[in-house]
Order: C-alpha cells, then sequence, then structure tokens
C-alpha cells in the first residue's frame, strides 16, 4: 500500500497527494503505538518504506509548487 511510484505521484493532483499523504501519517502512528505498547510490527520494514514514501510527496510537492 505505501509503495508509490514516483510517476504516480507526479500525475496525481494536490488534493490526492494530501489525501495519501494524512493516510500514510495515520498508518506511520499505528504502527508506532503497537511499538510503544510493546508488540512488535508485523512487517517492521514498512515504517522506512512509509517515511519515504511521505518525504517523496512533500518532495514532489515542493517541485509542483517551484514550477507555478
Amino acid at each position: 500500500m505505501a509503495i508509490i511510484k514516483k510517476n504516480e505521484l507526479i500525475q496525481m493532483d494536490e488534493k490526492s497527494m494530501n489525501e495519501k499523504m494524512n493516510e500514510l501519517k495515520r498508518e506511520l502512528v499505528k504502527i508506532n503505538a503497537q511499538i510503544s505498547m510493546g508488540t512488535m510490527p508485523e512487517n517492521p520494514g514498512k515504517i522506512k518504506e512509509i517515511r519515504k514514501t511521505i518525504a517523496r510527496i512533500n518532495t514532489i510537492k515542493r517541485i509542483k509548487e517551484g514550477k507555478k
């Protein structure tokens, strides 16, 4: 779910990017809550993947703002 390719992000409009980022942030909070309670997440590598995807979305948004 968290894997979004660069080309897909470039084609998204700002509203859908914001929705996807909010969804990813909610998922990250849920995983971090599991860790703080002492349980291991199902897929520990997913945390890194989600964080990278959020960074990609922020980068694409900044690039699009610069082109306007």
